[in-house]
């Protein structure tokens, strides 16, 4: 219990809860993992090093009932849960972990899941009781990304989703009819999301770095067009921005112009807010900037509400001063002690962006949206996009050889494999007829080219969301031949650029394509161009050059490609990959419009390559035509044809590749049966060493 004080009738009574067991759910191997015992440890720390829990009631951890987890989980997962820790798993505790996304079991992981659940469901009845005004629960494993049936994203249950569902479902008698779920977890609370998805008694909000879908979880899920379905439209909002280095700037901007005046309307009997911190300043992997007085002034607005009930559950974060500090930070603000900080940025131009998309995609459920924001303050408050490039995944990875481009969205755990992308989730688009980028007129029920050029000139001028899904639906019925003459021959790798992951010697893994369907035929071509190796380095393979296409033809050079059917739109997201999603004057050019429309397809054709503008500071900027297969256009990408001249002339390295980056060439030469391994290397060395 609380120590006593003069002013204790003044203080509100706020909630710690904190158990040790929940430390011994670990790696099994005692490997570094970001979501680690120690970061409950150093937030515990902190706040008994400032005297936190004697001001305030710390109540003690329970562990949650089956039935209370059947309302958001499958018996089969419950079941699977309760008993891995186990003996009877020992020999197969780890084969089952790695069926899952990003998720490490052990012997102390299943009693850990229980407490964590069980402890917000305390957490949450004790505040709706009114027994306490707030409750800070210190719990792992984290929950937001746990679905019905699936762990992923390092969470096992979902302890918010049991927690709201408790309340909703099993204690009518406490009056809690509408609740606001407060996520700003740097990633999408996936999980969450699905499990409200259509009921209106539960306002789901998360803020999340999204990067147009490339984001951890991945997918369109975090789209702010998902609002909801049936009775709850309208009562999920998503709010991802478009990249990292988003501060408390942006997020007070969300705040008070779509969350807080939602929330007046909506008026919630409670606040369960899925407290990640994995967007505060120096996070490894979430590479925003939010400071510790940010988080107190967004948990403080949302005070104003619910009669300031508000329970707080930890999720992500994983720098351990910046976690510690944060809900230090939030705990003084729940006790209304002063916070003293203030903030140092502009709102990026991009917040504008995303926060007048949301309040247009929302008005017709929320009447105070429909208010066009003044001007002024779009003006005078905004700075530029982030100039570098914050996300990493191909072998291009637009990093000068110095290596002096700075990515802050993965950290060195990634080589760990612990932040594969999400490949469940996957954009539901019709399959109807294809489209043959050709002169000939198609299938009655498939567009023609033509057609499709017209409608896509309408779609790239198409900046609201709606734009975005005609273009993709319409390059999805566009099918072309990609020709790779890299690492991409080996078709395992390739697909990583289709469904997300990474091969072996991969130090990043790939977002993958919104559409994840397999390649339709796979074959192989050689072709009178000259194959080389350029660059120093790259994040994903470490030291050692990458291949590259010569653009010029010559009739004493041969390079050997594997070509794989895919879309058009399959192809501009590997396009995009391949330049690690480049941004063009801080304005990210991703998916307002394609790199490569139709009208664009036909000029490439014509001219046989193009430098794309978009693409310009990117390793792979140049589209080539290299004729067409089966009535097909044969497309790659490669460096521009000043880049070769600046590797002739030693402005740029030219360096034999790395070791695994040359075993993938070698893999996809030998398994597409072209050549014997021994020939194999022997190709690969002869153009890395070729005299240019």
């Amino acid at each position: 219990m609380m120590a006593s004080s003069p002013d204790d009738s003044l203080r509100p009574r706020v909630g710690l809860i904190y158990d040790e067991r929940m430390c011994r759910h670990t790696t099994p191997d005692g490997e570094a993992h970001p979501e680690c015992p120690e970061r409950i440890r150093a937030i515990w720390k902190k706040l008994e090093s400032e005297g936190i829990p004697r001001r305030c009631v710390v109540l003690n951890a329970k562990k949650v009932e089956d039935k209370y987890l059947a309302s958001v989980h499958t018996q089969n997962y419950i079941k699977l849960i309760k008993n891995i820790s186990s003996k009877e798993f020992d020999s197969r505790r780890q084969r089952i972990a790695s069926k899952f996304n990003s998720i490490y079991l052990n012997v102390g992981s299943s009693e850990a899941a229980y407490l964590a659940a069980g402890s917000v469901i305390e957490a949450s009845e004790k505040v709706a009781k009114g027994d306490l005004n707030s409750v800070i629960a210190i719990v792992r494993p984290p929950g937001h990304h746990a679905e019905s049936n699936e762990a992923m994203g390092f969470c096992l249950f979902n302890n918010v989703a049991v927690a709201v569902n408790y309340l909703l479902n099993e204690k009518p008698e406490l009056g809690i009819k509408k609740i606001l779920i407060v996520d700003w977890d740097v990633h999408h609370g996936n999980g969450t999301q699905k499990m409200f998805y259509k009921d209106p008694r539960v306002l789901f909000f998360s803020v999340h770095r999204f990067d147009f879908g490339c984001f951890y979880p991945s997918g369109d899920d975090g789209a702010y067009c998902m609002i909801g379905e049936g009775p709850g439209a309208g009562y999920n909002i998503n709010i991802p921005w478009e990249h990292g280095q988003c501060s408390d700037a942006d997020y007070i901007a969300v705040w008070d112009h779509v969350l807080i005046p939602i929330a007046k309307e909506y008026n919630p009997d409670i606040i369960l807010v899925s407290a990640g911190f994995d967007a505060a300043i120096d996070d490894p992997l979430g590479g925003c900037c939010v400071t510790p007085h940010g988080y107190s002034l967004l948990l403080q607005k949302l005070m104003q509400f619910a009669q300031g009930k508000i329970v707080m559950v930890l999720e992500g974060g994983y720098n351990l001063k910046s976690i510690a500090n944060s809900v230090l930070a939030c705990a003084k603000v729940l006790l209304q002690e002063e916070s003293v900080g203030s903030i140092q940025t502009a709102t990026f131009k991009s917040t504008w962006r995303v926060i007048e998309a949301v309040r247009h995609e929302l008005k017709g459920y929320w009447p105070v949206l429909d208010v066009e924001l003044p001007q002024n303050l779009l003006i005078t408050n905004s700075r530029p996009c982030p100039a570098e490039v914050t996300y990493s995944s191909s072998e291009s990875d637009v990093e000068n050889d110095e290596g002096t481009a700075r990515t802050i969205n993965f950290s060195d755990f990634v080589e760990d494999d612990v932040l594969l992308p999400l490949s469940k989730l996957k954009i539901d688009e019709g399959n109807h007829g294809k489209v043959i980028a050709s002169d000939q007129v198609q299938e009655e029920e498939s567009l023609s080219a033509s057609e499709a050029s017209h409608d896509a000139e309408l779609v790239t001028s198409n900046e609201i969301v709606d734009g975005y899904i005609t273009w993709r639906s319409l390059l999805s019925k566009v099918e072309v031949w990609y020709a790779s003459f890299g690492s991409n021959m080996w078709m395992p790798r390739f697909l990583c650029y289709i469904e997300g992951g990474k091969v072996e010697g991969m130090s990043a893994p790939c977002c993958g394509s919104l559409d994840k369907s397999s390649p339709k035929d796979v074959i192989w071509k050689i072709v009178p161009h000259r194959l080389l190796f350029g660059r120093s380095h790259t994040r994903t393979w470490g030291a050692g050059g990458v291949a590259f296409l010569d653009p010029e033809r010559s009739t004493s050079d041969k390079a050997y490609l594997c070509m794989y059917r895919i879309t058009l739109e399959q192809f501009n997201d590997v396009l995009l990959q391949e330049n690690s999603l480049h941004q063009e004057n801080g304005i990210i050019k991703q998916m307002a419009s394609p790199l490569l429309d139709l009208h664009i397809l036909e000029y490439v054709a014509k001219n046989k390559s193009l430098p794309l503008e978009a693409l310009k500071d990117g390793w792979y900027s140049t589209v080539l035509y290299l004729g067409k297969e089966d009535d097909l256009p044969i497309l790659t990408m490669t460096c521009s044809a000043s880049d070769v001249e600046r590797f002739k002339s030693g402005e740029l390295p030219a360096s034999v590749p790395a070791k695994d980056y040359m075993n993938t060439l070698v893999n996809g030469l030998v398994e597409g049966k072209q050549l014997t391994r021994e020939e194999a290397v022997a190709y690969v060395n002869g153009a890395a060493t070729w005299k240019l």
